[in-house]
């Protein structure tokens, strides 16, 4: 699949929305309910490639930024480091991976720090469920006055978990992942508190203090922010991936 995307215009909203319905053959109002959310936004996908270019160049003639995402490109080359532990030092986040690789990141190569609510996994829990059936037994004990038994019954409810995730990208493209609850916090030290969303919010609070030139965004914290951002052919419990992609290349083309 091919997305296209919209970023940073400077044109007023209804002019976005007039070229937008013109290019893709809908009406102004929807065009502009793509936009509501502001930049950047997938505006269209295409199964063909050349299609997405086309309109990528036409947008762009029509001084309307965009650019052309090939999700297939992007989930075979992008390369992550999950990490499981790290510290903090003055000079440099030292991180260990879940598989027990560890690195340096020195603060001044760190170039976005990206935050949003993602699928986590799911829970199961079981309860307990009542309900009336007909007994035949009671019925006919009853002379045949229809009668009722209890029934309870075992029931299993699956409900999807979801929590926060910082993505941190350097300037060399290179990318790690910090998951809320799948982390080992003590490398905080004496700084290490009760909760991990204490430890979690004094993560961010560190990085963004020895790395104040790194450009922070947490708008995809808000699902129907991601929604907005990523548009309806996208699932956002799956693919906030391409989320991140979408607004880690947007911030950097807004950057250069």
């Amino acid at each position: 699949m091919y997305l296209v995307v919209l970023h940073d215009w400077k044109m007023e909203e209804g002019a976005v929305a007039k070229v937008i319905a013109e290019k893709l053959g809908t009406v102004a109002f929807e065009a502009r309910q793509k936009i509501s959310g502001g930049s950047p936004v997938v505006i269209a996908t295409f199964a063909d490639e050349d299609h997405a270019r086309a309109l990528v160049a036409s947008l762009t003639q029509e001084d309307l930024p965009a650019f052309m995402i090939d999700t297939e490109e992007v989930r075979k080359h992008q390369s992550a480091c999950y990490v499981h532990r790290f510290v903090l030092e003055e000079e440099a986040l030292k991180v260990e991976s879940r598989d027990g690789e560890c690195c340096e990141i020195e603060y001044g190569t760190i170039d976005l720090l990206l935050v949003a609510i993602c699928k986590a996994g799911e829970i199961q829990t079981t309860g307990t469920e009542t309900s009336r059936k007909f007994s035949l037994g009671k019925t006919l004990l009853a002379g045949g006055l229809p009668m009722t038994k209890q029934v309870k019954t075992e029931k299993i409810v699956t409900a999807e978990e979801r929590d926060e995730s910082l993505w941190l990208y350097t300037h060399d493209r290179a990318l790690f992942i910090f998951d809320r609850p799948v982390m080992n916090y003590d490398g905080l030290g004496e700084a290490m508190q009760f909760t991990r969303d204490l430890n979690f919010n004094h993560l961010k609070n560190e990085l963004k203090r020895l790395a104040p030139r790194a450009r922070f965004d947490n708008r995809l914290i808000k699902r129907a922010a991601m929604i907005r951002l990523i548009g309806p052919a996208l699932n956002p419990e799956v693919d906030h991936d391409l989320a991140f992609e979408i607004l880690s290349r947007s911030m950097r083309l807004k950057g250069s």
